[in-house]
């Protein structure tokens, strides 16, 4: 009786949308506002433990989600969203986030598991729900009927118009993915490329595709990790989605490789997630998606910024367009689910489909933010004095 209780108070401090609860000893309640419109109905087929809830909630419940402990009927996204705007709900009240995971070593050998265990589940897998670009970060959305491709090839011709490109020149890129900036760059920016990958599955993806298009002599990418890079300059830097899996301590190092990397007129864009409230790392997401992620905070990377003497010239956040890209994956993601069944089981299934909607309503709530960083060495007066892009 006294769990129910705490049951009843831990929904009633969650959700302001109708929420119907179905409890594992069959009987029903009702949170949030009733009236505005059809409730979402979360099953318990099985009890769990308040302690389990109460030691990491995001745990608890995403594990329970994934075994089909807990069923959800209606808007996933739009229940977690919910919830985060909900300051004392399970997803922000401290009384539900009682253990965080301990902060990874990101060690060279730690570094390729990490990628390994997420960017090598297979090409053929992110070929499913991917564009056609095979691009997985957050697109760029110039209005919001632009296909998905559409939007990612924006994002790739925004990053790079901001780097005030000449023909000629030299770019790196550090956690290239399936290397469609670099490519992009050496064929319609005439630049010459260095990818740098820890994923063997992108690594052999990006020298097919290089051979394929004739692009030897402009286009390189490297299986090694991005601190490996010596002895050589390069006058435009690029790193999309990389630094949340640096690591908290790692990223002074990081950011020093860059200025170590980077030409003394060069400039360097830096796309990553990042949180405004401050760095945090997420049990759940750690557990199942990406082990050893971290998302920094964004006065803890302008620090880091500052402390190896860079000078960030412009910030852009793109939170809402990362919701739509979001959006968008999870809609892929649903109608390919023979597909990924024929490949991954049920719970994997379910996994990947929590993962992707609970981001999209992290983005939605401004739990998270995803931010481009422009910087330069000091001094750089020759580069253009306002955007043009």
């Amino acid at each position: 009786m006294l769990e129910k209780e705490l049951y009843n108070k831990l929904f009633s401090e969650s959700f302001s949308l109708p929420v119907t609860v179905k409890y594992w000893d069959g009987t029903e309640e009702a949170y949030g506002n009733q009236d505005t419109q059809s409730p979402i109905i979360i099953t318990f087929n099985e009890k769990i433990p308040l302690s389990a809830i109460t030691h990491n909630a995001s745990l608890a419940l995403g594990e329970a989600y994934m075994d089909q402990k807990i069923t959800i009927e209606g808007n996933l996204q739009a229940l977690i969203t919910d919830a985060y705007l909900n300051a004392n709900s399970f997803l922000r009240s401290s009384s539900y986030i009682k253990w965080l995971p301990k902060l990874a070593k990101h060690t060279k050998k730690n570094n390729i598991h990490d990628i390994h265990v997420h960017y090598d589940l297979g090409n053929d897998f992110y070929q499913l729900w991917l564009d056609p670009t095979l691009t997985y970060s957050c697109a760029y959305f110039r209005t919001p009927e632009d296909t998905l491709e559409q939007a990612q090839q924006n994002k790739v011709h925004h990053i790079l118009d901001k780097l005030f490109i000449q023909p000629g020149e030299t770019l790196l890129d550090i956690g290239c993915g399936w290397g469609t900036l670099m490519i992009t760059a050496a064929k319609e920016y005439h630049v010459k490329t260095t990818g740098i990958t820890l994923s063997q599955k992108q690594y052999d993806f990006i020298q097919e595709r290089i051979q394929k298009e004739g692009l030897e002599d402009q286009c390189t990418v490297l299986l090694e990790d991005y601190r490996e890079v010596k002895d050589c300059f390069f006058d435009h830097i690029t790193s999309v989605g990389m630094f949340e899996h640096v690591g908290a301590d790692s990223l002074e190092e990081y950011f020093a490789v860059i200025k170590r990397l980077l030409a003394p007129k060069g400039t360097a864009l830096i796309h990553g997630i990042s949180r405004q409230q401050g760095g945090a790392t997420n049990a759940w997401i750690n557990e199942y998606i990406f082990p050893g992620g971290y998302i920094p905070g964004v006065a803890e990377l302008t620090q880091q910024m500052q402390t190896n003497d860079l000078q960030l010239i412009d910030l852009e956040s793109l939170r809402r367009d990362y919701q739509l890209t979001l959006e968008h994956w999870t809609k892929n993601f649903h109608r390919v689910k023979a597909e990924v069944l024929q490949q991954q089981d049920e719970r994997f299934y379910r996994m990947w489909d929590l993962y992707l909607q609970a981001c999209a309503a992290s983005f939605e709530s401004s739990n998270i933010d995803v931010i481009q960083y422009l910087l330069v060495h000091p001094f750089n007066n020759t580069i253009p004095m306002h955007r043009n892009f």
